[in-house]
């Protein structure tokens, strides 16, 4: 691999997949668990889904791949490790039973819901490649450069965004396409990712590179 010298070139849509993090109804939903037993503010995530909506037209329309990583907690707690448990206990404004296999909160918004062509790939923790078939997904599509958006920039986004660094991805980060609970953590997660492991861009660049 050698380096890429310009937005155009890291983001050819024959390399691109553009991963949508955790946009399901218990996140971002008025209704969701989140609000509902958590008491977040979800304002900030409700903001970017016409964005994020834009992003993924855009990205069909180009021929880059778009991927719906989706949170799973699985029914009977199958998916609950004594250290998940532990550290979902100590998670602030959250439920332990958050986006339950097969329920409505589990369920993508319907601003971004997913279009035939689309992927969707459950996962079990923070980041989207940890127990998922996430990466075989993109390398069976011959997929080298990843773009990532959506909820929460400092916890989901930043880990999938590092471990696709980690397994030799390119990765972008589609800053006004992605929110926190905590917009002050939204930026330093940001700040730390361009100084290390990723390229952050704004929306309008994107678009305009696959325009």
């Amino acid at each position: 691999m050698t380096a890429l010298a310009t937005l155009a070139d890291r983001l050819r849509p024959e390399r691109t997949a553009l991963i949508l993090i955790d946009l399901s109804n218990d996140f971002v939903h008025p209704e969701g668990k989140a609000v509902t037993v958590g008491g977040r503010d979800v304002s900030h995530a409700q903001r970017i889904l016409p964005v994020v909506a834009e992003l993924a037209d855009a990205a069909r329309k180009a021929g880059a791949v778009v991927i719906h990583s989706q949170h799973t907690t699985l029914l009977g707690g199958a998916s609950d490790s004594p250290v998940w448990r532990d550290a979902r206990s100590r998670a602030a404004y959250s439920a332990p039973d958050i986006c339950l296999d097969g329920s409505w909160g589990q369920r993508i918004v319907e601003e971004v819901e997913p279009r035939p062509g689309d992927h969707i790939v459950k996962k079990y923790r923070y980041g989207g490649f940890t127990g998922t078939n996430l990466e075989l997904v993109l390398r069976s599509l011959g997929r080298d450069s990843v773009l990532c958006c959506g909820v929460s920039t400092n916890v989901c986004v930043d880990t999938t965004a590092r471990e696709a660094f980690s397994r030799d991805f390119y990765v972008t980060i589609a800053a006004d396409a992605c929110a926190s609970w905590d917009m002050d953590l939204h930026a330093a997660a940001l700040r730390t990712a361009e100084s290390r492991f990723a390229v952050v861009a704004a929306t309008r660049d994107v678009l305009a590179a696959w325009a």
